[in-house]
This record gives structure tokens, sequence and C-alpha cells, in this order.
């Protein structure tokens, strides 16, 4: 299971607009394609799928396919595939070393100076590619342990909320998450990795700009998307506000076979995200997790594309070609196409 306990259980009576629309998401295949004016057979899909890694899409994000389109990039971020199940050599269930950076429950220590925050195992969407989704959530819940690790190492200059997604977290609860980073003396940047924003925009509400608008120490916000389409004037409006109170909002993207791996689509989505207030940061080839090799790109089409693109734009619009790889100190670029 994806998540350390179910969506529904973090609503409350009187609850927000955004997690009332957080629970109204699809988690039924054959629902979501009714929605869509398709069929499993069309897509080439079992009515079963999903059962391994749960089926999770809020409607609105829906609501930016095109009915009738099995071949939406969309909507193949989130289809589950009978290829989800065939054992690929080199692909595993902790692509990029999660475990063995484990400092403390829920702690990821990987990189100097900084640090991740497993806040919870929730999502607000279930990406097909998502490296994390064998992660054990259930049994890294220990906040108060993590936070006094981080206290006790002065070196940790920076501190990474991620999980799941942290803006799944109702208001008190990030918010204690929030304070309880700030006090931390030598921690001087707090830095969030969330798809809420892009996938559910009603989360960017007046108590979220509160929250972080009122923090002590500047906040970084990395948000994922991978086509432009997934920026409708909503989301647009929702990013514009983030980057109203943060110290920076960039993107990451992955690199996806059929969705993404084109010039057209990855100079349009730079283009989209900059008029969103949102730089382009890393462009990452696909961490080889169980069940998403449909999804690989060759290093080789990575590269010419990455050059292509940035034949087209400026520099600050091309993002970074890199790869996670485990035990390396810092992410891995790929050297331009035509280098040796």
């Amino acid at each position: 299971m994806h998540a350390d306990r179910p969506l529904e259980q973090l609503i409350h009576p009187a609850v927000p607009a955004w997690q009332a629309e957080l629970a109204r998401g699809y988690s039924r295949l054959t629902d979501l394609l009714q929605a869509l004016d398709l069929t499993p057979a069309r897509c080439g899909v079992q009515a079963t799928a999903a059962s391994r890694f749960p089926l999770r899409v809020p409607r609105g994000f829906v609501a930016r396919m095109r009915p009738g389109d099995p071949r939406d990039p969309l909507l193949l971020q989130v289809l589950p595939a009978q290829a989800e199940d065939e054992v690929v050599p080199g692909y595993t269930s902790d692509p990029v070393g999660d475990l063995a950076s484990l400092r403390a429950p829920g702690l990821l220590h990987k990189y100097a100076g900084r640090a991740l925050l497993i806040t919870t195992g929730a999502c607000a969407i279930h990406c097909r590619y998502c490296f994390r989704q064998a992660f054990p959530y259930s049994e890294h819940h220990e906040l108060d342990t993590a936070l006094a690790t981080i206290a006790a190492d002065k070196s940790l200059h920076e501190v990474i909320l991620s999980g799941g997604d942290p803006l799944v977290l109702g208001e008190r609860r990030l918010g204690d998450m929030l304070s309880s980073v700030a006090a931390i003396p030598h921690v001087e940047r707090i830095r969030l990795h969330t798809r809420v924003p892009v996938v559910l925009p009603e989360r960017v509400d007046g108590t979220l700009l509160r929250q972080l608008g009122s923090l002590p120490k500047p906040v970084v916000i990395v948000i994922h998307v991978n086509h432009a389409r997934e920026l409708d004037n909503g989301v647009i409006a929702a990013l514009r506000s983030l980057g109203g109170v943060c110290a920076a909002l960039l993107n990451q993207s992955v690199l996806l076979r059929g969705i993404n791996a084109s010039v057209a689509d990855l100079h349009e989505l730079s283009v989209t995200l900059f008029r969103a207030g949102v730089l382009p940061y890393y462009l990452h080839q696909l961490d080889a997790v169980a069940g998403a090799a449909r999804f690989a790109v060759p290093d080789d089409q990575a590269r010419q594309l990455v050059a292509s693109l940035g034949a087209t734009l400026p520099g600050y619009l091309v993002p970074r070609l890199v790869r996670e790889i485990e035990g390396r100190s810092s992410k891995t670029p790929l050297a331009p196409f035509g280098a040796t």
C-alpha cells in the first residue's frame, strides 16, 4: 500500500474543500475509464489491474485528459498495465537506495548538508513510475526521533519534506512539522517536494499560503510536472500564489517514453512552467523501479533531446538531465550528447 493509512482517514468532519476533493478521487479503474469514455480492452488493460499498487487520481487531473484517447499523456502516467507484473533485470523495489540511506526512522540522509524527512506515505495521485511505491511507510512514523537526529547534526542545513506528499497532510499536522523543522537553529532552508499543487490545486488556499509565508526560514518548493497539459489555468494560478510566499519554485520531471520524450513536448513544458513562475530544475532519467520499464528512454536519446532543447531555449529553461545512482554523493548529470 502506498499510504500509511487510507486518505479517507485523514478527512475530518468539517473539512476544507481540498480535502473533500481529495476524497472524491478515482480509485477504481472501471470508474476512471468510464469517465473518459474508454474501456479496459481499448486501453489494453484488465479491469482488475492495480491490485499491487492501487490506483488513485484526483478528478480535476482527469478533467485535463482527452476523453476517448487511450494514449493521452496524462492518462498513461496513472493507468495500470499488465507490464507492471513483468520481471525485468535491473528493475527493483528500491532503485535509488532509500533503505540503505536511512539515518533514523523516516529520515533519509544521502547528500552532504541536507536530509529528507518522510512526512507521510499518502499521495494525492499514484504515478505508475513512482520509485517509492514499495517503500515501507508503516515503519517510519517516528517523527520525534527524526527531528532529534536533525537537531543533533549541525552539518544539516537543509531539510526536505517529502513522502508520499507532505501537502496531503492537514493544516495542524503540516504546520507542526514545518514549525518544528524551522525551530532547529542550524537548519537554514526548508524544501517541500510535492505534486499536490499540480494535481489538486485547491490545496493552495489561504491557510497554506499563510503557513508557508510566516516561516522564519526560506522555503523552496519543488513540484513535479511531466507534461504541459498538466498546467491548466487553475494550476498556473495556484503556482503563482505559491511563488509569492516561497524563495524559489522549481520543477522536476521524469523523462517518460510515450508521454514527454520529444523536443516539442519538453519545449512546451518549459515555456508553460515559466509562465506559471516555475523554473525547470531536473529532468530525471527513469528510476529503475519494478514495473516501470515500459517508460524507459535510452540515454543517447535523452541526451539528444536535451541538446535539441538547448538549441531552442535559453539556458535557464533547459532542465539538467540527471540520474540518481545509489551511493553517489549527488545526482549524476548525463554527459551532453556527443561528449565522451
